[in-house]
């Protein structure tokens, strides 16, 4: 177990119960929660409550919804008990070696754990992963974004696994040189270096790819889902991350993709021929044009080395919109998109899904676009349901009597 193994790497001290653990530890007291997200979060405050004394401090380092986070930060406050809600990304490696730490809660009770925190975070040139991210539910809601981020991102390189495996006939054991290849590059990244680890590993029966023996069926546990709502209630047009829950949702419905795949028709095999080459780097352009990154890097499942880049982008223009407009993703997205372009065309030609790489795109020539398509939808909006629209060439809300004479109104 945890203590038989690193019990001596520090003053570590086991407690067999949670009432064990508050006298053990002297007040003010401040206890990091690491259990499941949901229900055991609340039996264990709801325990905590009648054990700790007014002014210490709970903090929840589970994938917490932010809504609960809130919820639990005012009962919290009710009790005499000061409760934060942390984002932690790392995983194992993260728990021993240092994770990514993301706090959130009051500023006063940042101040009381700060040194704590910062002394287990994982470090980037010495800076440690930590940094107090807001007030109330914000440490949770940037480690749901920051999730959602990942599905993302690991439903691009899956795509980009798929279509070369699929469309251009290459195996398993080839793809993990090509990823490793690519970790050397712009694309260096923790996701892209354990892709090539993932496709290398043989299985220890055949010693066939271990990866052709996993079945494929992706399970998530919500917090993708839970950015996409997210993003639908603040009117945020979220496509790369709503198509990765989609692609995992799709992947479950094993027993009917199985009964499709019998009757349902697609274009014919592999192929690549003298292009394969060609389309391999395409691949690789059109991953890094459609990535979406923020600001995690050491200690973290999705850093990557170009966060650095989005880290420039933002101090040099705090008040940049959005990403695609700083100059040096404006020329990295004019270079890359023809080759995302390609991509995109020649999986569909050959059948192979690509949700995430096809959904950032149309995002990408969407947003583009200084006038799109929706004056239609206004019109048609305006004749069925009398919704109104507005003019561009005058001021003011307008409605026209489509099924009457056709005659234009201003709106009331």
């Amino acid at each position: 177990d945890f203590m038989s193994q690193h019990g001596s790497e520090g003053d570590f001290r086991a407690a067999g119960s949670l009432g064990e653990l508050v006298r053990i530890l002297k007040p003010p007291r401040a206890i990091l929660l690491m259990v499941k997200a949901g229900a055991p979060v609340d039996e264990a405050l709801n325990e905590l409550t009648g054990l700790l004394q007014a002014g210490d401090v709970v903090m929840d380092g589970g994938n917490s919804l932010f809504h609960d986070t809130r919820r639990r930060a005012a009962a919290a406050t009710r009790a005499g008990l000061v409760f934060m809600g942390m984002g932690v990304s790392g995983g194992e490696e993260g728990a021993l070696h240092g994770p990514s730490l993301m706090p959130g809660g009051t500023h006063e009770a940042y101040s009381r754990v700060e040194g704590m925190l910062t002394a287990i975070a994982a470090r980037v040139d010495g800076v440690p992963c930590c940094t107090y991210i807001g007030p109330d539910g914000a440490g949770h809601f940037v480690k749901m974004v920051h999730n959602g981020i990942e599905y993302a991102d690991i439903q691009l390189i899956a795509e980009s696994y798929d279509f070369m495996r699929q469309a251009l006939g290459i195996d398993a054991s080839e793809l993990a040189g090509i990823f490793r290849e690519w970790n050397q590059g712009e694309l260096q990244s923790y996701l892209i270096e354990i892709t090539a680890a993932v496709l290398a590993k043989r299985d220890s029966g055949d010693h066939a790819a271990l990866v052709d023996v996993i079945e494929d069926e992706a399970e998530q546990k919500g917090t993708g889902r839970w950015t996409s709502q997210s993003a639908l209630d603040l009117g945020v047009p979220l496509t790369g991350i709503t198509e990765a829950v989609f692609a995992r949702m799709l992947s479950s419905q094993k027993d009917d993709r199985v009964r499709a795949a019998g009757v349902l028709v697609g274009p014919a095999g592999a192929g690549g021929g003298a292009e394969r080459e060609k389309l391999v780097d395409d691949v690789r352009d059109a991953l890094y044009a459609a990535k979406i990154a923020t600001i995690w890097r050491g200690g973290c499942i999705i850093r990557a080395r170009f966060l650095d880049r989005i880290r420039d982008a933002y101090t040099e223009s705090p008040e940049l919109r959005n990403l695609m407009l700083a100059p040096f993703f404006q020329q990295a997205l004019a270079a890359a998109q023809p080759a995302w372009r390609r991509v995109v065309k020649r999986a569909i030609d050959a059948g192979v899904p690509v949700p995430a790489f096809s959904s950032s795109l149309a995002y990408y020539d969407g947003y583009r676009r200084a006038r799109g398509p929706a004056n239609l939808i206004q019109g048609l909006r305006d004749y069925f349901g009398a919704h109104t629209y507005h003019r561009t060439d005058r001021e003011g809300a307008f409605h026209t009597r489509w099924a009457q004479d056709g005659s234009e109104v201003p709106a009331d």
